[in-house]
């Protein structure tokens, strides 16, 4: 039988062993691919793995070479450790782009995670932080880069921003984010921005909720403007989310500090749930001309990274539990639970959650074939 998708093995062919070549027992690609099936049918951890291949070792020979049987639960950790994180997540970049396209206008959500139990108090090591980038329409996470000790996102996501293919998109952010380097480089990108603007901005978020409440109120005229409005019934809960999109002021553009900023925005949400009603405003800074339809898209559009993404690798893949953490482990299996979650949320000929669909996976031999064909 041959490889079930020779072009994912392809995209992670060139990917460095960082074993001596001296006493290799197994090849690289075969420890890669035991770890995603593995991963793909449920397994969290490298003993999983190792119980994962030993049972299935029949069905892995169809198309791995296995000369020394399945690698033992500590060669995975071992090799996971000292894989080349930026090596495995430009593998994984190559083969997103090689296998999904984006859509004009598509809207990539950036935003980071924290891998909490990545924490080792013995190696004084902090937890993790991940940022990735989420294609909303694709359900796709398509790269990842680890937040570097002692800094913050806002340094990693521009480096992000560098790696992805990202022309034409909308890239959403929220507050921490909003930054002139981050809209500068989403601009050189040829992307679109709507970046979520709070307090880390005191003066800038004061000079546009008052704008924008001048501008509803009738008292600023000559601006172009839209609005759009959504309600939502769902389990007992009424919200109605109101949208503002005004042309920035000269006073905001003037000196290209926010590069490419053409309007400034708002989101009100008005909740009602057994019959308290509470109210709450965003602020935006934008690229994107005054279409209010599509501003509203985007905001709401960011709010599926926590959704569709995070919540899944928390939930589907335990992924905040997760105690993998030797040197590069935790940054490699969090990359390869990714690659896994896009499998799953690409195959949709059955209509179950990423968690039913690894334990579909792992009792049936044809379903995973299946995912793996992507």
């Amino acid at each position: 039988m041959p490889p079930p998708t020779p072009s994912l093995w392809d995209y992670f062919s060139d990917l460095p062993d960082p074993r001596r070549s001296q006493g290799r027992r197994h090849k690289l690609r075969d420890i890669l691919a035991v770890a995603l099936c593995a991963v793909l049918c449920g397994a969290d951890d490298f003993t999983e793995i190792e119980a994962f291949g030993e049972t299935r070792e029949a069905w892995l020979r169809q198309f791995l070479d296995l000369p020394h049987g399945i690698p033992s639960h500590d060669t995975f950790g071992r090799v996971f450790a000292a894989l080349d994180p930026r090596a495995f997540g430009r593998c994984f970049m190559s083969w997103v782009r090689g296998v999904a396209s984006l859509s004009e206008g598509a809207i990539v959500a950036i935003d980071g995670k924290a891998v909490r139990r990545s924490y080792d108090a013995a190696r004084d090591c902090p937890a993790i932080k991940l940022v990735s980038a989420w294609a909303r329409e694709n359900r796709l996470t398509l790269g990842q880069v680890k937040v570097a000790a002692g800094s913050n996102e806002i340094t990693a996501v521009p480096e992000l921003l560098r790696a992805l293919a990202v022309k034409g998109c909308v890239v959403t952010a929220d507050a921490l984010n909003c930054q002139k380097e981050i809209a500068a480089e989403v601009r050189r990108r040829g992307a679109d921005y709507v970046l979520a603007l709070k307090g880390n901005h005191g003066g800038l978020h004061e000079r546009v909720a008052q704008f924008l409440s001048s501008v509803r109120g009738g008292r600023t005229h000559g601006f172009q403007l839209g609005e759009h409005t959504s309600v939502e019934k769902e389990h007992g809960r009424i919200e109605e989310r109101y949208f503002l999109q005004v042309e920035a002021p000269a006073d905001l553009t003037a000196g290209g500090e926010w590069v490419g900023l053409a309007s400034v925005g708002m989101c009100e949400a008005v909740r009602e749930l057994d019959g308290e009603v509470s109210r709450h405003r965003r602020y935006y800074l934008s690229s994107l001309p005054v279409e209010a339809g599509k501003f509203a898209e985007a905001v709401r559009g960011h709010w599926a990274v926590e959704n569709s993404c995070h919540w899944v690798l928390d939930v589907a893949f335990g992924e905040d539990d997760s105690r993998v953490r030797v040197a590069h482990a935790a940054e490699n299996f969090a990359l390869l639970r990714r690659i896994v979650n896009n499998l799953l949320q690409h195959e949709r000929s059955v209509k179950l959650g990423v968690k039913a669909k690894r334990l579909k996976a792992a009792l049936d031999e044809n379903y995973l074939l299946k995912v793996l064909r992507l």
